[in-house]
């Protein structure tokens, strides 16, 4: 099963977290078909999370829609900046999320 584009799945993931009262922006568009999905946690209490894809290897079998893993849980935010910058320097199709929330659950599948 083919995946949904990056630019479909990103602008429903916004809409769907502004339409529940929360703050949500694409903070960096990157490539419309099948670029990479990275999600940052704002917590609104000086702690940030960042959510990236899955490695497809690991999941058996293959999720019908996009996966994610956890790459730093409620850390300091130059910590999450710095990473997020050196992936962009690596991959300019990567698409960035940036979204305010007090808890934990974005709404998207974990590893």
């Amino acid at each position: 099963m083919q995946q949904l584009r990056s630019d479909i799945w990103c602008s429903a993931f916004v809409r769907r977290h502004n339409d529940k009262g929360n703050f949500c922006v694409v903070a960096r568009r990157g490539d419309a078909i099948a670029g990479q999905i990275w999600i940052e946690v704002d917590h609104l209490d000086g702690t940030v999370s960042l959510y990236t894809p899955a490695p497809g290897a690991s999941i058996d079998p293959p999720p019908a829609d996009r996966v994610f893993q956890k790459r730093f849980v409620r850390t300091d935010p130059p910590a999450v900046k710095d990473r997020i910058a050196r992936e962009v320097a690596f991959d300019q199709d990567l698409w960035l999320l940036s979204l305010d929330l007090r808890g934990d659950d974005i709404g998207v599948d974990e590893i």
